[in-house]
């Protein structure tokens, strides 16, 4: 509670900014309903509690999105995140956050050199043959500017903005606490879990703020297309590269989707686009390791219409029961097979179902709309919104791994038909879909998975004895515990405990006041200022008692 108290006063300069733009925005109920506003205004500072006129007027999303970049760099960042989660926000609110953008003016290069001296051990001059100080772009996170290193190779050089940590660390401590507040006194919140959404968030943001986990990114897509001509990955030169600078090749080719352009460069948009598909539906689906942000500015154009892939910060990855479950998905949507989509749906949502009949209704009704339709026809990027609104309307959430892979596939149709309007992700996801299931019937693969099958079967029956034994014995000794997962018995519990925390800090401060007061009038025994020294610290010790308890009480909000 001490550590919370002052993790609060630290960040109440950053508290009171972001409590007076939501509050502009529209969100001062929200305010209120997180305790931000008791906080603020025992502290001493003013909030007004009324938005613009013109403010007032805008929709939601829009005033959301708003509110986000006025917030700056962190939360613009949690909009990005936000625009995946098709699950959970619908169409208006996704294309709201998908304009967030994180580019911010630059840093000052005098600002910037004493940090890149530093990461790369020496001065820029010392490991470069030439430094541009004029940055190539800047992010949230970091900023790019073009190098030559002494061999003559060109390379762009990722630097993580001065100080950047440490905003973000205390932005993060701030939306924990409001995530936790949230799902605690609002329970209608529960459906979007705030809390998961923020730690799902967290880890996100702590990779991009690691410059070397992007460099590892790029040397493990590299591994994966070594082969393949057509597409190429940057080389990383790691004795440059670390935590706060990365240091790659820079690939030189036309960034954007003009057709007419590409077409005057001898390049074909047609060809492009179903590269790119294929590109990125390998990594899906045969890798299990993807880009995820696979927009036009991180897709660039090559003579002889290869590709290259830059900015590794964002990428997804799926387990090999992850990737059977989307081939699955995407088996079923190509057949039409309601009841094989059915499961998948139901395997996604585990134990959290609360109408199965429903869904199921559901299910049939999205399959039934696209019956009309030829399979060329058919839109991935609708589909998938589909499914994720018969997600939402029966209240499940799209586990958090897909929700990178859902917004990465959208992205992915969108690109390749602003190349070529005759684009169609169906016909290059059916090919590898048919290819995973006959790699699934092979003979091989049909053996691994027999032997797979049989060691677990066998370790589990090996096992049936001790663990009846150890159950049996636990029961014998009243050890057999029942848990039940209850937030709100659990956040009645953890204010039951700080009102006894406080109702014990209480009696002894005022037992010490007592005890101080019957040692005042004894003589005798050591003094200071003319007054016994034990019975000073005994006040002393209830004054900062005291201090503490109503602080205390002052942050929950009671009286």
């Amino acid at each position: 509670m001490l550590w919370e108290t002052i993790s609060v006063v630290r960040d109440l300069p950053r508290l009171h900014e972001i409590a007076s733009v939501m509050i502009r925005y529209g969100g001062g109920d929200l305010v209120r309903v997180l305790g931000i506003s008791g906080v603020l205004e025992r502290a001493g500072r003013v909030l007004n509690w009324h938005s613009s006129s013109e403010i007032s007027q805008l929709d939601a999303p829009v005033r959301v999105r708003r509110a986000l970049e006025e917030l700056g760099p962190t939360f613009i960042k949690l909009g990005q995140v936000l625009a995946t989660r098709v699950d959970v926000f619908p169409p208006n609110w996704i294309a709201e956050f998908e304009k967030l953008h994180s580019r911010v003016p630059p840093v000052p290069y005098e600002r910037l050199r004493p940090d890149l001296v530093e990461a790369i051990g020496g001065e820029p001059a010392e490991v470069f043959a030439e430094f541009d100080p004029e940055p190539l772009a800047a992010a949230s996170i970091a900023q790019v500017h073009r190098a030559t290193l002494k061999d003559g190779s060109r390379v762009v050089v990722k630097i993580r903005r001065p100080g950047i940590e440490g905003v973000i660390q205390a932005d993060l401590r701030i939306m924990e606490h409001a995530a936790r507040l949230l799902e605690s006194e609002v329970p209608d919140s529960r459906r979007y879990d705030p809390v998961q959404i923020v730690s799902q968030f967290r880890r996100s943001l702590n990779r991009e703020l690691d410059l070397a986990k992007e460099a590892r990114n790029i040397d493990q897509f590299a591994r994966h297309f070594a082969d393949e001509p057509l597409v190429t990955i940057p080389r990383v030169y790691w004795e440059y590269t670390n935590d706060r600078v990365n240091v790659q090749e820079e690939i030189i080719g036309m960034a954007g989707v003009a057709p007419d352009k590409l077409r005057a460069h001898g390049l074909d948009p047609k060809l492009l686009a179903a590269r790119g598909a294929n590109a990125v539906l390998s990594m899906v689906l045969e890798h299990g390791y993807f880009h995820a942000d696979p927009h036009p500015g991180n897709v660039l154009f090559l003579p002889e219409n290869r590709l290259g892939m830059v900015d590794f910060g964002m990428v997804g990855m799926l387990t090999d029961v992850r990737r059977n479950q989307i081939v699955d998905l995407l088996h079923a949507l190509t057949r039409k097979d309601e009841q094989a989509l059915l499961q998948v749906l139901l395997d996604w949502s585990g134990e959290s179902v609360g109408d199965e009949d429903r869904l199921a209704y559901d299910v049939a009704e999205l399959m039934q709309s696209y019956d009309d339709l030829q399979l060329k026809d058919v839109k991935i990027g609708g589909l998938l919104n589909d499914i994720t609104a018969v997600m939402r309307d029966n209240n499940l959430v799209l586990p958090a791994d897909l929700t990178l892979l859902f917004k990465t596939l959208i992205t992915l149709e969108g690109l390749g038909q602003q190349l070529d309007p005759e684009f169609h992700m169906i016909d290059h996801v059916t090919p590898f879909v048919e290819h995973v299931i006959q790699q699934r019937y092979t003979p091989q693969a049909l053996l691994a998975r027999g032997r797979k099958s049989m060691r677990e079967t066998l370790e589990v029956l090996a096992d049936v004895p001790r663990d009846l034994r150890r159950l049996l014995r636990d029961m014998r000794r009243g050890r057999v515990k029942v848990d039940l997962d209850l937030k709100r018995l659990d956040h009645f519990g953890n204010q039951l405990d700080r009102a006894s925390n406080r109702l014990t800090m209480g009696i002894l401060t005022a037992s010490l006041v007592i005890g101080s007061s019957i040692i005042m009038t004894v003589k005798g025994g050591p003094q200071l200022f003319g007054l016994p020294f034990f019975g000073l610290l005994g006040f002393l010790i209830a004054f900062f008692n005291s201090i503490w308890i109503i602080f205390s009480i002052w942050r929950s909000g009671k009286h």
